[in-house]
């Protein structure tokens, strides 16, 4: 009996077998090169930056407008100084930030700015809060009578000029310290050791960003570590940063240039309304304005509870 015919076996192109991955070192982990190394890198790369803007900045001054007496018309209470030095902060994060994308291989919208969302929604409500709960800060100190309006400080044109000089520069302010804070380096610190304990360490650093701001305290120190951890779970609940950027950009504008009281110990400057303190810091918040208040820490908590109930689910992208 013949044997029953094998047919042959079916060609076609044989997948090679897929390597191995590469071992993990102190330098790389199963994801790529580590947390802790990706932050050094994009630090150094900042520094760089810095250095050589910092240079080039001083040849500059040096040659045609002899530095010192320039640099001391620049100051932070004006919306030209504070939206110079913020912008300097932006770039020296935001350009970092492209280049470890490139890097990493991901897209820069990843680490919290996605421009397809840019200005849209997420921010103006967040700007409406911002504003929204400065004002419910200030008229709870009203209440117990340590806080009066007591007329407008600018008139005519300049209400308009200044309403649109202040409210560009706290975009910036919002832009670069949400950024700088809660961008890349949440984003990547979270990947080697979650959200939350990122999110404190980061917040503990933005708190110890204003320790030198003039007539600072610890209990202003205690509410921006409070507003730090706030925008962390703005973050986490909506994805993004826009949200807490407009929600920034809101509070401060509403606090230096719409009620003109000092904002973080530093006084106002071209700010709208004149206005009077009385009582003790616990209401007023004392030098460092009404950020130190106990109705600040009220204000923030329940903005946090309110949130919590309207946007339900994490939507942080898993790094």
């Amino acid at each position: 009996m013949a044997d029953p015919e094998i047919p042959p076996p079916a060609s076609g192109p044989v997948t090679p077998p897929t390597p191995p991955p590469p071992p993990n070192t102190v330098f790389r982990g199963p994801n790529g090169i580590r947390a802790g190394w990706r932050v050094l890198i994009f630090l150094a790369i900042s520094a760089g930056i810095g250095i050589f803007l910092g240079l080039a900045l001083g040849l500059v001054l040096a040659l045609f407008v002899h530095g010192k007496t320039y640099l001391a018309t620049i100051s932070q209470l004006t919306p030209l100084g504070l939206s110079i030095s913020e912008a300097a902060i932006l770039f020296l994060t935001a350009v970092p930030a492209l280049i470890m994308a490139r890097i990493e291989r991901r897209h820069f919208g990843q680490y919290g700015l996605p421009l397809h969302s840019a200005f849209r929604g997420r921010f103006w409500t967040g700007t409406l809060a911002g504003f929204l709960a400065i004002s419910a800060c200030l008229l709870a100190i009203f209440a117990f009578h340590g806080f009066r309006l007591t007329g407008l400080a600018i008139h005519g044109s300049a209400i308009l000029s200044a309403t649109l000089a202040w409210g560009i520069t706290f975009v910036m302010v919002g832009l670069a310290e949400e950024f700088s804070f809660r961008g890349y380096l949440q984003f990547t610190l979270t990947t080697g050791m979650g959200f939350w304990p990122s999110a404190i360490v980061l917040s503990l650093l933005f708190a110890g960003a204003h320790a030198r701001n003039p007539g600072e305290s610890k209990t202003g120190l205690l509410s921006v570590l409070m507003f730090g951890l706030l925008f962390c779970f703005f973050l986490r609940r909506t994805g993004n940063l826009w949200f807490p950027v407009g929600f920034h950009a809101g509070w401060d504008w509403g606090q230096t240039f719409f009620y003109g009281v000092p904002d973080s110990g530093i006084l106002p400057y071209h700010n709208l309304f004149r206005c009077s303190f009385s009582g003790p810091a616990w209401l007023t918040g004392g030098s460092v304005g009404p950020e130190a208040s106990i109705f600040a820490f009220i204000v923030l908590l329940v903005a946090g509870i309110v949130f919590a109930g309207v946007c339900r689910e994490n939507r942080y992208p898993a790094p």
